[in-house]
C-alpha cells in the first residue's frame, strides 16, 4: 500500500460517522480549551508582550504619545535608512528630515520596495502570550508586501489598548475576511542542522515602539525612551 492509500485510508476511517451531504459549519465544535493562561494586570500583559518580543530578537523601546515622533525618527537614523515606506495613515512627522519618504500605493512594486530601507506601520492587535504581532491592512498597516520587502520594520503598539493576553482573544479582534500578517519577531528560518537565518521571507530586523501614556517601562520603571 502506497503512503497516499494510507492516508486516504485514515482519512475515511475519521469521517466513517459524519451523515453524507453533512457540512463542517452544521457539526458543533467543543471550545473549552482555556481562553488566557492566568489572570494579568494590563500593565503585566505589556510587559510579557514585551519579554517574548525580546526572545524573538525583536528591539523592545517604549514612548510617550507625544515623543513617539522623535522615538521613531531615531530608530530610523540609528539604522541609517535612506528610503523609508509607510502607509497612508502614518503620520509624516514620525520621519526625521531628509530621507525619501514613500506612501504605500498599488504602483509600488517588490522591486520598488527593494530598494526601501525600512518600512513603519502600525498593529491591528498584539499578543502578549506569544510575542506576536497582528496586521491587517488598515490605513496606519498598509498592504502585506510593504512589511515583507523592505529589510527594517518599526512597528508602533498602543499600550494597553492594542494588547490582548491571548490568541482567542486577539481572533475576538480580528475579521477574518481582511489580509492578516502575524509577526513574531524578525523573519527567521534554520536548515537542519539548526543555522539560524534571519530575513529570509521578511525584515532582518524588527523594532516595536510601546506607546503608553507616560512612556514609561510597563513593570513601573523610569521612562525608558529611543
Amino acid at each position: 500500500m502506497s503512503s497516499r492509500e494510507t492516508v486516504l485510508g485514515r482519512v475515511r476511517r475519521a469521517l466513517a460517522d459524519v451523515p453524507r451531504g453533512e457540512l463542517p459549519q452544521q457539526a458543533p465544535v467543543a471550545r473549552d480549551y482555556l481562553r488566557v493562561h492566568g489572570r494579568r494586570s494590563p500593565a503585566e500583559a505589556a510587559r510579557l508582550l514585551a519579554a517574548h518580543l525580546a526572545d524573538y530578537r525583536a528591539r523592545v523601546h517604549h514612548s510617550s504619545p507625544a515623543g513617539l515622533p522623535e522615538t521613531v525618527a531615531g530608530l530610523l537614523l540609528r539604522r541609517e535608512a535612506r528610503r523609508v515606506v509607510t502607509p497612508p495613515g502614518i503620520p509624516e512627522q514620525w520621519l526625521p528630515d531628509g530621507i525619501a519618504h514613500l506612501r504605500d500605493a498599488a504602483q509600488l512594486t517588490p522591486l520598488v520596495l527593494d530598494t526601501v530601507d525600512s518600512v513603519v506601520t502600525g498593529c491591528a492587535v498584539a499578543v502578549a502570550e506569544t510575542g506576536t504581532l497582528v496586521l491587517d491592512g488598515s490605513r496606519d498597516q498598509g498592504r502585506r508586501c510593504i512589511t515583507l520587502v523592505p529589510d527594517h520594520h518599526v512597528c508602533v503598539v498602543r499600550v494597553p489598548e492594542q494588547v490582548v493576553d491571548s490568541v482567542p482573544q486577539a481572533l475576538e479582534r480580528l475579521d477574518p475576511a481582511r489580509p492578516l500578517t502575524w509577526i513574531s519577531g524578525p523573519s527567521a528560518t534554520s536548515d537542519i542542522e539548526l543555522a539560524r537565518v534571519e530575513g529570509v521571507h521578511g525584515p532582518r530586523a524588527l523594532d516595536v515602539v510601546l506607546v503608553s501614556s507616560d512612556g514609561r517601562h510597563p513593570a513601573g520603571g523610569g521612562a525608558a525612551r529611543s
